[in-house]
């Protein structure tokens, strides 16, 4: 590498392109520490590499063939990132036993600004947020890894056949073939991956219909919680495996087992395209609230069809940049007076 300044120059044309190439190897691997890892890698590789770069594409597409190289070797161990009902039935509320598994086995959850970059065109930040719901990322995480590339590339990214056959030192009919094979898998799944349809920004509906929630779960009112939830209505919470079904068991669970969530506090967060909440349940031990879990909701038709609480509070606080206590309202009062 050459200067002072040039150096500073390359490393800001590389840093331009932190946020869509996370998204990328988000979608490829289904894990947000992986991801930040994989494009990390990807932009070391780039900068001791800069030498060899001879142009004849654009940094963009160069910095993109780096990252899913980096991508596919780290899924060459074959570990497909999944959520609890893709491996698992529902368990009625009677059997229900929290069993976690190691982080490896789930999909994990992603703020919103870390992989989706800001663009004009709202079609275009529409596709991107679609593309990064919970329900097409682990329809996405079914796909062979190359055919999961192409996928992205094609139907995500809009690029041109030849583009990615060249990025994969393929073939244009090869590329065309896997877009088909992965369409057709995603077909499969097609009314799972369009769980989450919510209005981007939020509609009036879906505003007013959060505000209850809020409202419901921070009062514990399960009546009023009930009435929010769609007859169908998933709940989750990685690493334990269990997941329910319906209202009843829903509602059954948060008040036996989930009965220390009562008197909790949300904050509104953004995470993969979806709206969520950052739950703090009450502190016995300090007083105030402590970290719980990053929920992330989808909501469809007014209703909320499933509520996905991810509980490892210690990596996912820090990633979404939410602090680790929160004081009671009445000591902030004091504080404040």
């Amino acid at each position: 590498m050459g200067s002072g300044t040039a150096a500073t120059e390359l490393d800001t044309a590389l840093e331009k392109h932190r946020t869509e190439l996370t998204g990328y190897c988000y979608r490829m691997l289904g894990s947000s520490f992986e991801a930040e890892d994989a494009v990390q890698d990807t932009l070391v590789r780039a900068w001791r590499s800069y030498d060899k770069f001879e142009g004849r594409s654009s940094l963009r597409s160069w910095l993109y063939r780096i990252a899913t190289n980096v991508c596919l070797d780290m899924l060459t161990a074959g570990n497909k990132r999944a959520r609890p009902m893709d491996l698992t039935d529902s368990t009625p509320l009677a059997r229900a036993a929290l069993s976690p598994r190691p982080d490896n086995t789930w999909l994990e959850p992603m703020p919103d600004a870390r992989v989706l970059p800001t663009v004009e065109d709202p079609a275009e930040a529409a596709v991107a947020k679609e593309s990064v719901r919970l329900a097409f990322m682990a329809a996405l995480q079914q796909l062979p890894p190359k055919q999961r590339a192409v996928l992205i590339l094609r139907e995500v990214l809009a690029w041109r056949a030849s583009e990615v056959a060249e990025l994969l030192g393929t073939t244009v009919a090869s590329v065309n073939s896997a877009l088909q094979r992965a369409r057709a898998t995603l077909a499969e799944r097609d009314s799972e991956t369009a769980a989450g349809a919510v209005s981007d920004p939020l509609d009036e509906e879906q505003r007013r219909l959060l505000d209850r929630y809020v409202k419901a779960f921070e009062g514990y009112d399960m009546t009023a919680l009930t009435a929010l939830l769609h007859e169908d209505a998933v709940m989750t919470m990685p690493p334990f495996d269990l997941w329910l079904r319906g209202p009843q068991d829903i509602t059954g669970f948060m008040t036996t087992l989930g009965a220390s969530c009562a008197g909790s506090r949300l904050l509104p967060v953004r995470a993969n395209g979806l709206p969520g909440f950052a739950h703090y349940k009450p502190d016995e031990e300090k007083g105030g609230f402590t970290p719980w879990a990053v929920q992330v909701l989808e909501v469809s038709d007014g209703r909320i069809t499933g509520f996905h609480c991810f509980l490892d509070t210690a990596r996912w606080f820090p990633l979404f940049g939410l602090p680790l206590h929160l004081e009671a309202e009445s000591d902030q009062v004091e504080k404040g007076a």
